[in-house]
């Protein structure tokens, strides 16, 4: 009898709670007694709805609220590249935040919180790094979750123990990390191995442990991802509605957009827009579309790179500097200003074999390349010798045939 009074008065508290979330006219108040009518309808719950119905109810409610307000700030558009520039806002309203788990090979997870965030025009990098992490040897996977309160109370900040929900952004395997993939850069203290997408490891070199874990998020569904997924599902964009003057696969893609940043953790190397990008049918080959941005025999197009190219890292004790490479923030519209391909990573610079070919600069000629399912990115890179400084002297995007059939449901 006692049981069945007090699993009764539980569903009363979860009934009143859902119940004060309503417009004012559904509320409790209609009734001539708050207190009988709290007991009456929990115990009229308690028989008319499974255990724990309430209780699910009004979080599902308040869950569906907090998705509504994130949302709607996702909606106010930055005119320069087309992206949510309400971000800051969304988080703080959300209580968003970001942690890594690590899962060993018996199945044991590592949670890592705590994490330093930098951002840029287009992207947040997030970096986290400890000195009690599990060794290198004993992982197998990495997750990256973006974190929300389950309950959130806009008048004071989130509980740290408090429920959480978690949303899978990115998994990757790090089992024999060091032995399969090629070091992605180097310096004096460690070594960086870069996994798609866009995350770096760095590794110490004396000891085979993880120095630090750095995430490059771009801003173009950021929210979503970080919200509105599952702990085991990745959120899923809804597909393009193309307009029905884009359909003609016989002149190509037109009016397109492209906005790039180059940088490294906390500093911006180039930052750059570019309009009415275009290719016509003739530049369709071996599965891709060619949009060149800046040629290399144009050198009133070509583009100075401010500072020394290199990302930044730090831990508690240590801090550095991997030269010769950066984060590319990739934002790529369509002709109706809808970001089509987007992306934040890290690249790495070569030196390449063969010369500029300019006579009006000498120096050492470099390429950063990027590639991922939907395009490539090719960058060529002049270190002027005489005034110690890089120029961007050619720029071109590859992408991908598929990509454009998808977006558009055509055919090239």
């Amino acid at each position: 009898m006692s049981s069945s009074i007090g699993s009764c008065c539980t569903c009363g508290i979860w009934l009143k709670l859902y119940s004060s979330s309503l417009h004012p006219k559904w509320t409790i108040r209609k009734m001539k007694s708050k207190q009988t009518e709290t007991l009456s309808l929990g115990c009229a719950a308690v028989h008319d709805r499974k255990p724990g119905y309430w209780k699910k109810e009004y979080i599902s409610k308040q869950t569906s609220a907090l998705r509504t307000r994130v949302m709607r700030l996702a909606k106010f558009l930055d005119p320069y590249t087309g992206l949510p520039c309400k971000n800051k806002e969304a988080m703080k309203v959300s209580g968003l935040s970001w942690i890594i788990v690590l899962k060993d090979k018996n199945g044991k997870e590592h949670v890592i919180e705590k994490p330093n965030l930098s951002f840029m025009d287009t992207s947040v990098t997030v970096l986290w790094h400890g000195t009690d992490w599990p060794c290198l040897d004993i992982l197998s996977t990495l997750k990256l979750f973006g974190v929300t309160p389950l309950l959130p109370d806009q008048s004071i900040p989130p509980s740290k123990n408090g429920p959480h929900r978690f949303s899978l952004i990115a998994e990757y395997h790090l089992a024999n990390l060091t032995e399969k993939s090629v070091v992605f850069g180097a310096d004096e203290l460690v070594q960086l191995f870069s996994l798609s997408p866009g995350l770096l490891v760095g590794i110490w070199k004396e000891k085979n442990e993880i120095a630090f874990v750095m995430a490059n998020l771009h801003y173009n569904q950021l929210l979503e991802r970080s919200i509105l997924g599952s702990a085991t599902v990745q959120y899923v964009p809804p597909p393009n509605k193309p307009l029905l003057d884009d359909i003609d696969s016989e002149f190509g893609l037109h009016d397109y957009s492209l906005h790039l940043d180059l940088h490294g953790r906390n500093c911006r190397y180039m930052c750059g827009s570019f309009k009415c990008l275009f290719c016509r049918k003739g530049d369709i080959e071996n599965g891709y579309l060619r949009l060149r941005v800046v040629n290399l025999k144009d050198n009133r197009k070509h583009l100075p790179v401010i500072g020394t190219l290199g990302i930044c890292w730090e831990t508690d004790v240590f801090k550095g500097n991997v030269k010769d490479c950066f984060v590319m923030d990739l934002t790529l519209l369509d002709e109706t200003g809808k970001p089509f391909w987007c992306f934040s990573a890290p690249v790495h610079m070569e030196l390449s074999t063969k010369s500029s070919g300019l006579y009006d600069y000498m120096g050492h000629m470099y390429t950063a390349d990027y590639a991922d399912s939907e395009g490539k990115v090719c960058v060529e890179i002049l270190w002027l010798e005489e005034t110690k400084e890089y120029i961007i002297v050619s720029l071109v995007l590859y992408v991908s045939t598929k990509k454009v059939n998808s977006w558009y449901g055509t055919s090239y």
